[in-house]
């Protein structure tokens, strides 16, 4: 087991880093106990890093996009069919009208022929209704883009139905808003700890209700990892840039309710510091403007250092000096 050393400037006693307003305390470890708990430091180099908004993503279930692909298809082809039958019915009439006139044919055949024609104009007008209805609510509930491709049939279209590609929907924070939309994203899986890539696809035409922010449809692969009715957290770039650190996981820890790295104050010495964590690159890792420059950070090794930290508090709190 490691034993810490933990002071404050200017004080004999070690003093509760839990205490509001206080420093957090000094961590000393030997370079042998460093070396035995594998601990890692480096310097790293303040970068310009996109700064992205944390965002919601859920994964659509495109069921209703296939009934709609479906639906037009099969309206496109009793258009067409309608079509042909009022070209036969136009001719079989206007046959009949000149017949009737040279009277080569009763009145009432003509008459006939005039009404299966009529018939047929109905039945055309409204094979044309439901294809301009349809080429309607696929652009009402999925957008010009997504809507499109309904009628089109398009090969991005084909591969969501058939889901070699998945639609997910992004909504921004409330109140955020992106001077242009962003060509891409980058999504969290919540079966793995990987970052999936997103594609951007159009704006959507609503919001999840549950957010309230600005929407816009991505595309992910179909193996992703991604299933319909996921969420997820999404990370969309701001189109703006600022310099900071990159910080992995494996050096952040959790206390009170804050983030926090462990930076070298001494060849044996540890102190705690503070970082926001509001510019995520994944759901662990962060890029970091409040680490100062040249900083030798704890890589590998911070969480057995806060317990040892937290040990020592104990100790000091108790009273017990052995």
């Amino acid at each position: 087991m490691l034993f810490a050393l933990i002071s404050l400037p200017g004080s004999g006693q070690a003093q509760s880093a839990a205490g509001a307003g206080r420093e957090p305390a000094t961590v000393k470890l030997s370079a042998t106990q460093q070396t035995q708990i594998g601990l890692q430091t480096a310097v790293l180099a303040t970068e310009s890093h996109p700064e992205q908004f944390r965002a919601y993503g859920t994964v659509l279930d495109v069921a209703r996009l296939t009934d709609l692909t479906n639906n037009y298809a099969n309206a496109q082809a009793q258009l067409q069919t309608a079509q042909a039958k009022l070209d036969v019915a136009r001719l079989a009439f206007e046959r009949a009208r000149d017949l009737v006139q040279s009277a080569a044919m009763p009145k009432k055949d003509a008459e006939a022929a005039e009404g299966t024609f009529r018939t047929d104009q109905a039945a055309l007008a409204a094979a044309e209704s439901q294809v301009k209805t349809l080429m309607a609510t696929a652009r009402q509930e999925w957008g010009a883009v997504i809507g499109k491709g309904i009628v089109e049939r398009s090969p991005q279209v084909v591969q969501l139905i058939e889901r070699e590609q998945l639609l997910v929907q992004v909504t921004l924070p409330p109140g955020v808003t992106l001077a242009k939309p962003p060509r891409a994203a980058l999504a969290q899986a919540p079966t793995r700890s990987v970052n999936i890539d997103l594609r951007y696809l159009s704006p959507a035409p609503r919001t999840d209700p549950r957010i309230q922010g600005v929407s816009y449809y991505f595309v992910a692969a179909g193996d992703s990892g991604l299933l319909p009715g996921m969420n997820t957290i999404a990370y969309v770039p701001s189109g703006k840039s600022f310099d900071g650190v990159f910080v992995e996981d494996t050096a952040i820890v959790q206390w009170q309710g804050r983030a926090w790295v462990y930076l070298r104050a001494g060849p044996e010495t540890f102190r705690r510091h503070p970082i926001r964590t509001d510019q995520p690159v994944s759901d662990d890792d962060y890029v970091v403007q409040d680490i100062p420059s040249g900083s030798e950070i704890v890589l590998r090794g911070a969480q057995v250092l806060l317990s040892e930290e937290a040990k020592s508090e104990l100790r000091s709190s108790g009273g017990d000096d052995d």
